[in-house]
């Protein structure tokens, strides 16, 4: 149990240092400083939203995998 709690914890941590940073290639970067700043805030939105959903889908797989590898074991 401990080691999921720490997995956890990574997870969370990633997931928010990921909305921190606010990165962007530098094609997007360029295109927000030209829309001006709410509307690259929205675009760097988009982004993370799109990135968001195949790491929620990976995670999702690798719970499964680790649940049913758990259960074989025991």
């Amino acid at each position: 149990m401990k080691k999921a709690g720490k997995i956890f914890m990574i997870t969370l941590y990633s997931l928010l240092a990921s909305r921190l940073a606010m990165a962007q290639c530098s094609i997007c970067s360029k295109t927000a400083s030209q829309l001006g700043e709410e509307a690259g805030r929205g675009l760097n939105s988009g982004i993370l939203y799109l990135a968001g959903a195949p790491l929620l889908i990976i995670s999702y797989i690798g719970y499964r995998w680790w649940k049913d590898n758990r259960k074989t074991e025991q």
